[in-house]
């Protein structure tokens, strides 16, 4: 018998007693060749189940030993998962057994099960490294189909599936890394008490992306002040680190938390690039942001957008938010939807071009 890794203990279980939530209940494809595997080499990975029996890692090898007939099999018992990822797991209602989840509960479980997801996906590559691909990959996790050989982001994918039954994690890691901020002492003062504001504001209901960008900009003044406080820094480098800090906060009433994200990641940009130059750079000043010229934001703005954008429209009921909008507020959304095709358009054309020089 192998020697568990920590935080497990390995033992032997009847196949029947192991339970599989709803969640785990998807198309496990065609198991046809982890059959023929584990009939000729037997189970490399044992899967791995809570000591209440529920399953976390390894819903294709369990129906692949079943359909072999197996009544026993070595599985790995995982101490220390939360009560709460216990219930997630064992759930056959798909979450009718407990009540919602907060923003920070769905991301504590994340967390945890992508910790396991990552663990499960290790050790199925250290069994298999040395079995010439017969069963390196075909092991499978708790949760998807495919593909079976789970890298970082198929782990992520797949814990936030499981624990808010759609793939997208982006919400879920800006949490964690909101948490993380909060806690790390290697943090400055500036940016550890800003994450611990945004944190409560998630936790009494707020939106994350705003509290992702306002903590961006922290972090990117944050590391301006670093600069022009720096003596070993020249002095004119020193000068304009601290008149582009001045400079965003002095635009900070005016500016959304979006444009404030862009002003200082902006200014940090045109810091970094005088350093890296090693010339004398030009002081800038910005102006508060008007409405009539809208500040031009970085590449990583948009995406992070359309990441939480992604399948909005899931989640709304048309017949109930058409009549729902005030004449004004169905203006703003008609005006945006005009001004997003157009975009679109005018991208799409751009793109077009692009591949054609490219060609």
């Amino acid at each position: 018998m192998s020697t568990a890794p920590a935080g497990h203990i390995e033992l032997e279980r009847t196949v029947d007693s192991i339970t599989v939530g709803h969640r785990h209940r998807r198309d496990l494809g065609d198991l046809t060749a982890l059959v023929e595997s584990i009939r000729r080499n037997g189970l490399l990975q044992p899967i791995t189940i809570t000591l209440d029996g529920h399953l976390i890692c390894g819903a294709r090898r369990l129906a692949a030993i079943r359909e072999l007939g197996w009544k026993t099999v070595n599985v790995w018992v995982r101490s220390g998962v939360s009560d709460r990822l216990g219930q997630l797991l064992a759930e056959q209602d798909d979450n009718l057994l407990h009540k919602p989840l907060t923003q920070l509960e769905a991301a504590a479980l994340y967390r945890e099960l992508k910790t396991l997801l990552a663990e499960d996906a290790a050790r199925r590559q250290e069994a298999t490294r040395f079995h010439a691909g017969a069963d390196a990959g075909d092991d499978g996790s708790a949760n998807l189909a495919a593909p079976w050989d789970t890298t970082p982001g198929e782990a992520r994918a797949q814990a936030a599936r499981m624990v808010t039954g759609r793939a997208s994690y982006t919400t879920l890691e800006r949490i964690g890394r909101l948490e993380d901020l909060a806690a790390d002492e290697s943090q400055p003062e500036s940016v550890r008490q800003q994450a611990a504001v945004e944190v409560e504001r998630i936790k009494a209901g707020g939106k994350v992306h705003p509290s992702h960008l306002r903590v961006n900009a922290a972090l990117s003044l944050a590391e301006l002040d670093q600069l022009a406080a720096d003596p070993t820094q020249p002095d004119k480098l020193r000068e304009q680190a601290r008149a582009e800090a001045a400079a965003v906060r002095s635009a900070e009433r005016e500016a959304k938390t979006v444009e404030m994200e862009a002003l200082a990641h902006a200014a940090l940009a045109r810091v970094k690039a005088a350093k890296a130059a090693g010339r004398k750079p030009q002081r800038r000043t910005l102006a508060p942001v008007e409405t009539g010229d809208p500040v031009p934001y970085p590449l990583t703005v948009f995406l992070n957008t359309w990441d939480d954008l992604t399948g909005w429209w899931r989640h709304y009921d048309p017949e109930l938010v058409g009549p729902a909008l005030s004449t004004e507020q169905w203006g703003r959304f008609e005006q945006t939807i005009a001004g997003t095709l157009a975009f679109a358009d005018a991208a799409r054309t751009a793109r077009a071009s692009r591949a054609e020089q490219t060609a």
